[in-house]
């Protein structure tokens, strides 16, 4: 099992989550589209290169997002990641995948 962690703005989080969602990763049991959310601020300059989806190069862009972390079923985590990439707004999202120990 692994936890998926990822930061997505607030009004881009409902399509992100059901895309995630889709491939079956938040389900504990007989209950699917679990996750835990909570609301934070996001911040990063886009550097030269950057197609940033918001925010200008060179400036300081802070953005409310949520924090959202769900479990995923070890053959399901690619394609999640997947997923999460592709239904995204950032260019590069902030994500973090962990591996969950049972005992």
């Amino acid at each position: 099992m692994y936890k998926l962690i990822f930061f997505v703005p607030q009004d881009h989080a409902e399509p992100v989550k059901q895309a995630v969602f889709a491939t079956g990763a938040g389900q504990i049991g007989d209950y699917a589209e679990c996750c835990w959310q909570t609301p934070g601020s996001g911040q990063f300059r886009p550097l030269a290169g950057a197609q940033p989806y918001l925010g200008r190069h060179g400036q300081l862009e802070t953005v409310p997002e949520l924090r959202v972390e769900l479990v995923c079923r070890d053959e399901l985590i690619v394609e999640a990641v997947a997923a999460l990439k592709q239904a995204h707004p950032y260019e590069e999202p902030a994500y973090d995948v962990w591996r969950l120990a049972d005992f």
